[in-house]
């Protein structure tokens, strides 16, 4: 599906407290932007079933099992990054395999390189531009996860023919900083009117 022929659709997004790891994620909110970020700085936190131990993954606190959902994250020039969806059964201790057969549809950035669909093996995805916003669409009848520019309008992969069966969440891992590079946090893009902290963060569609 075209990017212009998606149709404004709105979803409320909150992100998880219980998905905070033992490295701290920072959530900034000011006015109508959200960002995650990584510190290394240990956190003493209660375990949970929901809390991911040893990788520095946020999921939305809203699930969907059903219809069809868009938003859009700022990446910017980072380095690193994962974004996707994440079934709300996925395993969240330990090292994390992210890819379908483990409950993760994604794509990610490492090292400044080149974009890659988190599969195995994963595919190198060859785009004339690194995207600085990237759109997700979700079609969870369709059983589809797609992937835009946001900014250029440009579709940059799907994720078709899957089987949903259970609830699934927006899915955001700004990845740790290594010397000095990555510090940028991920960017959950701007609405109209301000957000104050505490309430719900509305994102829409702005294409």
């Amino acid at each position: 599906m075209k990017l212009e022929m998606i149709v404004k659709m709105m979803m409320k997004l909150k992100i998880s407290s219980d998905n905070d790891n033992k490295m701290i994620i920072k959530m900034t909110v000011i006015g109508p932007q959200v960002s995650l970020s990584c510190q290394k700085k240990k956190a003493s936190l209660p375990d949970s079933p929901q809390r991911f131990d040893s990788c520095v993954c946020v999921l939305g606190k809203q699930s969907f099992t059903s219809g069809r959902r868009y938003w859009t994250v700022q990446v910017g020039d980072k380095t690193d990054w994962d974004l996707g969806v994440a079934r709300e059964s996925i395993n969240r201790k330990g090292a994390i395999t992210v890819r379908p057969d483990s409950g993760y549809w994604a794509i990610c950035r490492r090292k400044g390189g080149s974009l890659s669909v988190c599969t195995s093996p994963s595919v190198t995805l060859h785009l004339q531009e690194t995207p600085q916003k990237v759109g997700v669409f979700l079609d969870y009848e369709e059983g589809s996860v797609s992937f835009y520019d946001a900014e250029a309008k440009t579709h940059i992969y799907t994720y078709s023919g899957c089987t949903f069966t259970e609830p699934l969440y927006p899915y955001f891992n700004p990845c740790l900083q290594e010397n000095g590079k990555n510090t940028a946090p991920v960017v959950i893009c701007p609405v109209e009117g301000g957000v104050r902290e505490g309430q719900d963060i509305i994102i829409e569609s702005d294409v």
